[in-house]
């Protein structure tokens, strides 16, 4: 197996001598932020998005950003050239990095610099999935998550339970639920459509502020199609027409069944399908 090059505080080494300290936060505190960027066509979808996001996150926390926009810009450019990413992903971590020992208080960043590591994840066939074509079921379970959801953190154990429990009901996804609302889904913004209305959560520190949320949300009204950014209820969601999510490695993902109610015929709608086409080709037309 041919080993990745991955990029580690300002390093390009092969996958398998990358090392992180022990003492990081990251792995201790889960004090760290991330971001994921897709790559088509070996180009990078969204990244001004990412970053400005990036900074947002690191910003919420008080930790300081050890790379700046250009030269992150390069990292992720060279990675790809170097590991030939024809169609995948690049995940970039920001952790308050390693003081030597273990503490609750932040360190002095005067005397600790921030863990930057980086690396790429080839994924064939990531634009042209099979999972579009015939949509995606979700189950609903409780939001019990941090308050700070809009922060990117690497807190995503919850997330990662919840993935799990939709395995375990043969679904692919969870949709969360908060106060009777739909929050988000485990790793993605959540959508539904009625009367040919988009219908999705306003933007809040409840749910976290997708790149290609506001993408889509842009291109869909710039195609003349109706968007309300409000709370929806779960049974609303099985009463909708269609629905759908957005990541950032998803694209425009249409649901087909909700907690075990098919939506509309049962495949994916109208709305979410050509929102997924408008996404990629001009997402396509802007990539760098």
């Amino acid at each position: 197996m041919t080993l990745r090059t991955v990029y580690v505080n300002g390093e390009y080494v092969p996958e398998n001598e990358a090392r992180v300290s022990i003492f990081d936060r990251g792995f201790l505190m889960a004090d760290g932020v991330y971001e994921v960027t897709s790559v088509l066509g070996g180009k990078l979808i969204d990244f001004d998005g990412h970053a400005v996001r990036l900074q947002r996150s690191l910003d919420a926390l008080d930790m300081a950003n050890p790379i700046s926009k250009e030269d992150l810009l390069e990292v992720h450019r060279e990675l790809v050239r170097v590991n030939e990413v024809d169609e995948g992903m690049i995940y970039l971590q920001i952790t308050r990095g390693a003081p030597g020992d273990r503490d609750f208080a932040f360190p002095d960043p005067d005397t600790t610099e921030p863990t930057i590591v980086l690396f790429t994840q080839k994924k064939p066939g990531l634009a042209d999935s099979p999972a579009a074509k015939k949509g995606i079921k979700v189950i609903s379970i409780e939001d019990i998550r941090w308050g700070r959801r809009d922060i990117k953190t690497v807190q995503l154990l919850y997330p990662s339970m919840g993935k799990m429990m939709a395995k375990k009901a043969g679904a692919d996804d969870a949709w969360m639920i908060e106060d009777g609302f739909v929050t988000e889904g485990t790793s993605n913004n959540a959508y539904i459509v009625k009367g040919n209305k988009i219908i999705t959560r306003a933007l809040s520190n409840d749910i976290l502020h997708g790149i290609t949320r506001a993408s889509v949300l842009r291109f869909a009204r710039e195609a003349q199609m109706e968007v309300e950014e409000r709370n929806f209820t779960i049974d609303e969601a099985k009463d909708a027409d269609e629905a759908f999510i957005t990541s950032a490695s998803t694209f425009v993902m249409p649901v087909v069944e909700i907690d075990g109610v098919a939506l509309g015929d049962g495949v994916p709608g109208r709305v979410a399908q050509r929102l997924r086409e408008i996404y990629l080709e001009e997402s396509l037309k802007k990539a760098i």
